[in-house]
C-alpha cells in the first residue's frame, strides 16, 4: 500500500510511528534496586524563640524613680528593674495598719464586755447577780475590795501634825477591843481643819495590815511617839471597785462566789444571748475586714517595686527614671515597660505529621538549616513531644520542641529554620525510589529489559521496609540490579498535550 503513496507521505508516516515509539518509551524511567545506606527521618519547619522570655508591665501609675539597666545588659533573676514613687501607697499601708489596731481593740473591747473581769487584786464581797439574769449596760455585776490592807484617817492637832512625816510609824488602838496594830503613816493632809471644840487639826492617813478583824465599821485611835491623836476614825479598805456590765444580755455563766480571791483579769461572769453575740460577731468581722483590706494595700505596695522574673538580656527598655507611667504610654510602648530574653539556650517548635509523630522520640538528633545562614548547619535535639494535636485538612499534627545544642550565636530569636529528625540511620539495605512503589506494593518491571511498549509491563508485589522522603526498603520480591520502572510525569503531561500516547 505504501508503495502508492508519494514519497513524502511515507516518509512523514515513518518520522511519526518512530516519535510516537520513542515517546511512549519515555513515558517511564528505569531505576536499578540497589543496596545503600538509607536515612530515615522527620522533616519540618519552626521559628527561633529564647529558651525563656518575659514582657514587663507595670500594674500601678505613677513617676519611675529608679530604673538602673539598659538595653543589651544581662540581669539575674530577682534583680531590680523599676521602682516607682510609692509615698501614697506607703502612707495607705499606715492607715490600713491602724484600722487594723483599732479593730483588734474593739474586739478586745467586746471580747471583755461580755466578760467582765477584776481590774484589782482583792476579795469579791458582794455578787449583784445569778445565772439567768437579764443585765443592762452599767448593772453592777460584784464589788471586789482589798481588806488585807486597811486605811484610816485619823485627826491630830495641827502644830502636832506639823512635826510628823510619811513614813513614820505609830500604834493604833481599836475602839472596843482595846487591841493595837502598827501602822504608818501614808499621807498628813496640808490644810488645816476647824475641829471639836475649835480647836485646828490635820488628817493623818495610816496604812495597817489587817489582821483579820478589822472592817469598814470599824474605829480606832492613834498614838505616834508621844503625840496622841485629837479623835478618832475609821477604817476603810485601801482598794475597792464595783464591776459593771458593759453590754446588755444574760448571765450564762458565774466563776466566782462571794468570798473568793481574785487577781486582776479574773473573769467574774459570762454575758450571752443574741445581743452581746452580735456585737462579739461584729467586732470580730471588723477585724477580718481591716486585715484583708491592709493585705490588699500590702500588696498594692509590691506592685511600686518591680523585679526580674528571670534571668535573661534585656532586648527592650522602654521606659526610664523619671517617666510618669499612665495606661496610655505603656499602651503606646506595646504594653510593655521592657522585654527579657533567657538565651542561653535557644529552641523552637515544628510541626509532625501524624503519620510520622510515632517515630519521634525525645533525644533524637535533628539537623537544622537557617534560609538566613545558607550553607550553614546546625545540630540539636528534640526535648518534647506534645500529644495536644491540631486538626486541619482532615490531617493532624502534633508540636514537637526542639533544643538547640550549643547556643550558636549565629541564630537569632525570629529566624526561619528546617530541621530534619533522624529517626534511624539503617545501612546497607536493598532500596527503590518512592515514586516506584505503586498501589497494593507493587513494582513495575520488564522481563525482557527493552522497554518499548509500556503496555509489556508486569506488576510485581513487593514486601516493603522502612523509608525515608527518597528511597523505601525492599525486603522481599526484587533483588539487587533488578530495574524497576518509574511514570515520567513530565512526559505524560507533554503527552496529553500533543495527543499521543495512552
Amino acid at each position: 500500500k505504501l508503495l502508492f503513496q508519494p514519497v513524502a507521505d511515507v516518509l512523514e508516516y515513518f518520522l511519526v510511528v518512530r516519535f510516537h515509539q520513542q515517546f511512549v518509551a519515555g513515558t517511564y524511567l528505569p531505576e536499578t534496586a540497589q543496596r545503600q545506606d538509607l536515612r530515615i527521618s522527620v522533616s519540618s519547619t519552626g521559628t527561633i524563640t529564647p529558651i525563656d522570655s518575659y514582657k514587663v508591665s507595670a500594674l500601678v501609675n505613677g513617676e519611675i524613680v529608679e530604673a538602673p539597666f539598659e538595653e543589651g545588659d544581662w540581669v539575674e533573676k530577682g534583680a531590680l528593674l523599676y521602682r516607682f514613687d510609692a509615698e501614697d501607697a506607703q502612707n495607705a499601708v499606715q492607715q490600713a495598719q491602724l484600722s487594723v489596731a483599732q479593730a483588734e481593740l474593739g474586739y478586745r473591747t467586746a471580747q471583755e464586755s461580755v466578760n467582765p473581769y477584776s481590774t484589782a487584786s482583792g476579795i469579791v464581797q458582794k455578787l449583784y447577780v445569778s445565772v439567768g439574769d437579764p443585765v443592762a449596760v452599767g448593772d453592777p455585776i460584784a464589788d471586789v475590795g482589798d481588806n488585807t490592807t486597811m486605811t484610816v484617817e485619823i485627826p491630830f492637832h495641827s502644830a502636832d501634825a506639823a512635826g510628823l512625816y510619811v513614813g513614820q510609824t505609830g500604834t493604833l488602838t481599836i475602839e472596843g477591843t482595846m487591841e493595837t496594830v502598827t501602822g504608818t503613816i501614808e499621807s498628813i493632809s496640808g490644810a488645816d481643819e476647824v475641829g471639836a471644840g475649835g480647836a485646828l487639826i490635820r488628817q493623818v492617813k495610816f496604812r495597817v495590815s489587817n489582821p483579820g478583824g478589822l472592817t469598814g465599821t470599824t474605829a480606832a485611835t492613834a498614838v505616834v511617839g508621844s503625840v496622841a491623836c485629837a479623835g478618832s476614825g475609821t477604817f476603810s479598805q485601801s482598794t475597792g471597785q464595783t464591776v459593771v456590765a458593759q453590754t446588755a444580755g444574760e448571765i450564762t455563766a458565774l466563776h466566782v462566789t462571794s468570798g473568793s480571791p481574785v487577781s486582776y483579769g479574773t473573769v467574774l461572769a459570762t454575758i450571752g444571748g443574741t445581743a452581746a453575740e452580735t456585737t462579739l460577731e461584729n467586732a470580730r468581722i471588723g477585724v477580718e475586714n481591716a486585715k484583708l483590706a491592709l493585705d490588699s494595700r500590702l500588696q498594692a505596695l509590691e506592685n511600686y517595686e518591680i523585679t526580674a522574673p528571670i534571668s535573661g538580656t534585656v532586648i527592650e527598655k522602654n521606659f526610664k527614671a523619671g517617666d510618669n507611667v499612665d495606661s496610655s504610654a505603656v499602651t503606646s510602648a506595646g504594653g510593655n515597660l521592657a522585654v527579657l530574653y533567657d538565651m542561653s539556650t535557644l529552641t523552637f517548635e515544628m510541626k509532625v505529621n501524624e503519620l510520622d509523630i510515632n517515630n519521634i522520640q525525645v533525644g533524637q538528633e535533628v539537623e537544622i538549616t537557617a534560609d538566613a545562614l545558607e550553607g550553614m548547619t546546625f545540630k540539636g535535639y528534640v526535648d518534647k513531644i506534645n500529644i495536644n494535636g491540631t486538626t486541619a485538612n482532615g490531617r493532624t499534627t502534633y508540636p514537637v520542641t526542639v533544643v538547640v545544642e550549643g547556643t550558636p550565636e549565629e541564630l537569632k530569636p525570629g529566624m526561619n529554620v528546617s530541621a530534619e529528625v533522624l529517626v534511624e540511620d539503617a545501612g546497607n539495605v536493598l532500596c527503590v525510589p518512592v515514586e516506584a512503589v505503586q498501589r497494593g506494593n507493587t513494582v513495575l518491571v520488564d522481563e525482557s529489559g527493552n522497554l518499548v511498549d509500556p503496555t509489556k509491563l508486569e506488576e510485581r508485589p513487593v514486601t516493603l521496609g522502612r523509608s525515608s522522603s527518597e528511597y523505601i526498603e525492599i525486603l522481599d520480591g526484587l533483588e539487587e540490579g533488578e530495574t524497576v520502572y518509574v511514570q515520567n510525569i513530565a512526559s505524560n503531561a507533554m503527552a496529553m498535550m500533543m495527543g499521543v500516547g495512552g
